[in-house]
């Protein structure tokens, strides 16, 4: 009896340390608070950066391998990819970062001052940097930026242009230069649809956070409306047979929406493909139903069914969200 109570004893001190050793690697894990964010995907590893509103101001990297848990790829508690006053234009607003790799240069297109910047590095660590320290298109405000290179060869800069509001535009882009070929500017799409002008937060029209994919020969436009404030911010996308449109809005919009994510303000992220060769999407929501900022991090599997007219109808799979984590 004395040696059963004892092996108890055991059983139960051993249970305890367990839990405890179980709370204190949960408590050690934090939730990703990137706004705009995105996924380059390399040598078998996720790399995350988005817009992080604070001191220093730049871009910070975290990597993974799950999607689930990330880490400080210098094993530090910050590290930076690219950093105001380091030959990289910019003072304030270090907005929605973008990963581009072409041969064997890695580039970097971001937002700064209200203007779409293009650095450049060999490591997908940076710095990223840049020769001349200049935004692509001075001529005009322009925010939100996503560089596409198209089978021939080809790129092309999405981006963001304001006239009484947020709208998508495209031009042909020289990346030798680092910057766009006007003669070819032209507006994508107005905003039309009851989904991307909600009244739950005043504000002029807002279209906004692009990404393109080719897919089958089509191409595949994503974009968030809605002030970011606003609870109905959400991802839709329209599709195409050349990169300068005409877009056609497709009817499953929005694919991510609070009503079918389960958080409010959920938008403004990327595509990429996972290890697993399925596709995702990087995006964030409102902190809390009551707090906008700082923005959490979230990803979600799109799932994609073509259609009779070759067009892919594309939905999410809402019950696996994922809420990524890092220390």
């Amino acid at each position: 009896m004395k040696e059963c109570k004892t092996i108890q004893k055991v059983i139960f001190i051993l249970a305890v340390i367990c839990v405890s050793i179980t709370q204190s690697w949960a408590d050690s894990w934090k939730e990703i608070f990137f706004a705009d964010p995105t996924i380059f995907v390399e040598n078998g590893k996720y790399y995350l950066t988005g817009t992080r509103n604070r001191e220093p101001q730049g871009f910070a990297i975290l990597e993974s391998t799950d999607l689930k848990h990330w880490t400080v790829p210098n094993g530090k508690d910050l590290q930076l990819i690219l950093r105001k006053g380091d030959q990289a234009f910019g003072e304030k607003g270090f907005w929605a970062p973008q990963y581009f790799k072409d041969k064997r240069t890695y580039y970097f297109t971001y937002t700064a001052n209200e203007q779409t910047v293009i650095a450049s590095s060999k490591s997908v660590f940076g710095p990223f940097r840049q020769k001349e320290v200049k935004p692509i298109d001075a001529s005009a405000k322009n925010i939100d930026s996503f560089l596409f290179k198209d089978d021939d060869g080809k790129y092309y800069l999405y981006h963001v242009r304001f006239n009484k509001g947020n709208y998508l535009w495209v031009a042909e882009f020289d990346i030798k230069k680092g910057s766009i070929k006007p003669e070819t500017l032209k507006q994508c799409m107005d905003c039309t649809e009851p989904w991307e002008k909600t009244p739950n937060y005043k504000s002029a029209p807002v279209m906004e956070g692009p990404t393109v994919m080719k897919w089958d020969g089509v191409y595949y436009l994503f974009y968030s409306a809605n002030h970011f404030m606003n609870i109905d911010y959400s991802v839709g996308y329209a599709t195409a047979s050349s990169p300068f449109g005409p877009w056609k809005k497709h009817p499953n919009s929005p694919i991510i929406h609070r009503s079918l994510v389960g958080e409010n303000g959920s938008g403004h992220g990327d595509v990429f493909k996972g290890l697993d060769g399925k596709y995702y999407y990087v995006y964030h929501v409102h902190r809390s139903d009551s707090t906008v900022s700082p923005r959490k991090t979230r990803i979600v599997p799109l799932i994609l069914k073509k259609g009779n007219d070759g067009i892919y109808n594309i939905t999410v799979d809402k019950e696996h969200v994922i809420k990524p984590m890092w220390k």
